[in-house]
């Protein structure tokens, strides 16, 4: 029998190790940066364009390479940080696999210039699918420029998966994000298409995470300190009421490396139970410092995920830390039984002396007349209202009809009438009653039994249809506020808003002054509260930052879900009866009516026959 196993090409290795370590333009960004921290830079400037997709360049003014260092960097696990297994246990550096530049050089085209501080001239490589197309000596300065250009350009299935060129440079901005957040020493200028996003000076960790996500931040966070042997805690959280519905600002750092712990983020959800509500996230910037050889750092390859000795006591040292931090800042409500409150004197009256009340006695008062010509008052008083007693109950019975469910929620809607299932039955049977079953589901009666409707995604599919009705046609109706509301933002969310800023006037948003970091909200669509306005917002740049297409189209779609599932009316909401017929009525008009805009069924029919059925 014919041998047939064979070694692997380098070129195929390389590309199979690339399918680990690169995703997207994302994960080249991040091993470049992490390169350039590695090589002592104190300045690294990053640009993009198209997504990543034509270029990733990251340039920095560290240590640089020679010309022999240059060449071995793009060869697979030829690395400066590593010398003996042992070394695996101790690193406090980014990279040291030696794989991410053999990996990036064997699906781009990669252009490489640098040059040591102690050389007067540097080398330029260029790499074109794992081939070396040239090297030769250059004049530049010192340090590493570092261009990979036409990402996957050998691989044309794994390019046909990356997303539009704004969902991926989302995910460069999330990658930037979590490299600047843990070095605030150094600074970082960001590029896109040749306009800056980002210019970040060298400063603390506070000031870091305020530049990186709007003056506002500053008022949102609480310091947390703690240091015990196992484990040196810094950084800070979110006060409770900024907390969001979406996962946002969670950040923790080992050893200034980003990392990913779904173990520990349950320590610190669990320490602000009761403070938030349990579909809200808090935000955080924690940094820790242990022992590297108490962690497993090599356990993944994009190092993202680590492997704590003990991580059941982590888990109660964050936990017990960050309670204390909320309750030492006065944050979280605290219980002094020893503190009596009444006793306190208030502060307008600490200076002033007691008044000694005075008491005045009327010497010709006399009880009994008084008493006397009460009872006259009060005996005719009484007779003259036996006689119209009647008249105290004028209106009475047709005020309470009026306010008959008055405290309920009342759904307005347009009066429509359609077909409940077309081909299956006719219209809702005239004269047919509603009743809400459970604060959640509609009853209503058709000619061949019965529909049981789920309230709050009918309504999402109504208000839908809606809102995608007008932000297709563009005769939407705004209601303007009285005080125009000042909402901040960070630099990259203000992008997002500027993107989808014609879809969401066309939705019925007006808006003022639009600033680097604060746009002014002058009116909103006529179904928001404007107490909603800042929430509705929020959730709007979370869902299109994930799912966003590019085209008017989606962003309409998108928007209108979120809208519809912020504004639709909720489970245990009261509706009456007139509401849960107006419901009815305009579910049943929708083109779709049998599935809510996420895809889930609104309703279930339950027919006589199936009645019959359960008495048998």
């Amino acid at each position: 029998m014919a041998d047939i196993i064979k070694l692997l090409p380098d070129h195929v290795a390389n590309q199979i190790a690339a399918g680990e370590v690169v995703q997207r333009p994302a994960s080249v960004v991040k091993e470049l940066l992490e390169n350039a921290i590695d090589a002592d830079s104190t300045t690294i400037k990053l640009s993009i364009k198209d997504g990543g997709k034509s270029l990733i360049q990251v340039i920095d003014d560290g240590i640089g390479m020679s010309e022999t260092d240059a060449r071995l960097s793009f060869e697979r696990h030829a690395t400066s940080k590593i010398q003996k297994a042992e070394d695996l246990f101790k690193l406090n550096t980014k990279g040291f696999r030696g794989e991410a530049l053999a990996s990036i050089a064997a699906i781009a085209h990669v252009e490489m210039q640098t040059k040591p501080e102690n050389r007067d001239i540097g080398s330029h490589i260029k790499i074109e699918g794992s081939k070396i197309i040239f090297q030769e000596v250059i004049v530049t300065a010192k340090g590493t420029s570092i261009a990979v250009k036409n990402l996957f350009f050998n691989i044309p299935a794994r390019r046909n998966f990356l997303k539009s060129n704004h969902v991926e440079l989302r995910h460069i901005i999330d990658e930037f994000h979590r490299v600047v957040l843990a070095h605030p020493a150094i600074s970082f200028h960001f590029y896109n298409n040749g306009s800056e996003l980002f210019h970040l000076t060298g400063t603390n960790y506070r000031q870091r995470i305020v530049h990186v996500f709007g003056a506002k931040t500053n008022q949102k966070l609480v310091p947390v300190n703690e240091q015990t042997p196992l484990v040196k805690i810094s950084g800070f959280i979110t006060k409770p009421e900024f907390a969001k519905k979406s996962r946002g600002e969670q950040f923790f750092f080992v050893n200034n490396r980003f990392i990913k712990s779904p173990y520990l983020h349950h320590a610190i959800v669990s320490a602000f139970e009761g403070l938030i509500r349990p579909d809200a996230y808090p935000g955080y910037f924690l940094y820790l410092e242990v022992d590297p050889a108490s962690i497993d750092i090599n356990i993944h390859p994009t190092k993202t995920e680590v492997k704590f000795d003990d991580e059941h006591t982590l888990y109660a040292i964050i936990r017990s830390t960050i309670k204390h931090s909320l309750g030492q800042f006065n944050v979280a409500p605290v219980l002094d039984f020893e503190h009596d409150q009444n006793l306190e004197t208030p502060y307008a009256y600490r200076d002033k002396d007691a008044v000694v009340p005075n008491v005045s006695v009327d010497r010709g008062f006399n009880p009994f007349i008084q008493e006397k010509a009460t009872t006259g008052y009060g005996s005719n008083f009484r007779k003259e209202a036996q006689s119209n007693w009647e008249s105290l109950y004028t209106g009475l019975r047709s005020n309470l009809n009026k306010d008959e469910g008055s405290s309920s929620e009342r759904y307005e809607s347009d009066v429509i009438t359609g077909s409940i299932f077309e081909g299956q039955t006719n219209d809702i049977e005239s004269g047919a009653t509603t009743f809400q079953l459970r604060r959640k589901y509609i009853v209503t009666t058709i000619k061949s039994g019965m529909v049981v409707i789920d309230q709050s995604r009918a309504h999402q599919r109504v208000l839908y249809e809606k809102l995608l009705r007008n932000g297709t046609v563009k005769d939407t109706v705004s209601q303007q506020l009285l005080f125009p509301l000042s909402l901040t933002y960070s630099k990259s969310d203000m992008k997002l808003l500027n993107e989808i800023k014609e879809s969401l006037v066309t939705m019925g948003f007006v808006f003022g002054a639009i600033l680097d970091e604060m746009v002014q909200v002058m009116g909103v669509p006529v179904l928001m509260a404007e107490s909603e306005v800042e929430m509705v917002l929020d959730q709007l740049l979370s869902d299109y930052q994930m799912e966003i297409e590019g085209d008017s189209f989606s962003q309409t779609d998108i928007i209108s879900k979120t809208l519809s599932k912020m504004l639709a009316v909720k489970t245990g909401e009261v509706l009456d009866r007139s509401s849960q017929m107006s419901l009815v009525n305009d579910l049943f008009a929708c083109k779709e009516s049998r599935v809510s805009p996420f895809n889930k069924p609104i309703f279930i029919t339950i027919t006589e026959n199936d009645i019959d059925k359960k008495f048998i």
